[in-house]
């Protein structure tokens, strides 16, 4: 379900054409909140955008090399996997990976003061590791009704005031900030799973085998996202900044969407 809804509402990040401040403008309203005041905090925040990609050259080159890379090896792995493995048992290994993930929620909910998300996604990993059968299944979820609260280092080190920095299309890895990927260095030192492999290869194969389960529950996504783009690289660009910034500002597009896909 959580998959289903994220590849919804990527798509319509992406074709939408009216701006997000004005959405977010709009939510603001909704609770109450002053209008003038809320776009002031968020017409602050999208200052960077202007300058965020002055590496727009070298990006679109790694965007090429990934895009071949998706379609000459990662999708046709991903066709033979979903053929091979039933979908039932790719949602249970979906659920796993998330599990496995909790520790990284529940510190970076702690480090931004939100005593409570931790506190239920201490829960949810305890409650799912155990009644779950290691995180197999969500009965957090569905028996207790606790929703995740993803949080990880690249929201933290916004919250604290760092800057976005500068846009980067890395290769293998995909879209990322100079923040997220220090944020990304410090949720790989929090992560379990970096201390149960004995080598890198050991991360780079659980790495990898999170991400080709995760398109196997989208499928679409990337290529959607391509056949209704101008420019790909352009809308992919934009979709993770806005995504990545209204996370930062607690600002949900409706749910949780792109886990880092």
């Amino acid at each position: 379900m959580k998959q289903k809804k994220m590849f919804i509402i990527f798509l319509f990040l992406v074709l939408m054409v009216a701006p997000v401040r004005g959405a977010l403008a709009e939510d603001a309203e909704g609770v109450g909140l002053s209008i003038d005041n809320e776009n002031e905090e968020i017409d602050a925040f999208f200052e960077e955008e202007e300058s965020s990609d002055p590496l727009e050259s070298m990006n679109r080159i790694f965007f090429q090399v990934n895009d071949k890379l998706y379609f000459w090896i990662l999708k046709p792995v991903n066709n033979v996997y979903m053929a091979v493995v039933p979908i039932d048992f790719r949602q249970c290994f979906g659920n796993f990976f998330d599990n496995v993930a909790a520790p990284v929620h529940v510190v970076n909910n702690l480090l931004q003061g939100k005593l409570a998300d931790a506190s239920i996604d201490l829960s949810r990993f305890l409650i799912n590791s155990t009644v779950g059968v290691l995180g197999l299944g969500d009965p957090a979820l569905r028996s207790f009704g606790l929703e995740p609260k993803p949080e990880d280092f690249g929201q933290t080190l916004g919250v604290w005031g760092l800057g976005e920095g500068l846009y980067l299309c890395l290769p293998l890895i995909g879209p990322m900030t100079v923040r997220d990927t220090l944020g990304f260095a410090g949720n790989v030192v929090v992560h379990p799973a970096t201390y149960v492999g004995t080598t890198y290869l050991d991360g780079a194969a659980y790495y990898s085998a999170d991400k080709v389960n995760m398109l196997s529950l989208n499928p679409d996504l990337y290529e959607d996202m391509k056949r209704y783009s101008l420019d790909p690289y352009i809308s992919m660009r934009q979709v993770y900044l806005e995504y990545r910034r209204n996370k930062v500002l607690d600002k949900e597009v409706q749910n949780d969407i792109i886990n880092e896909f």
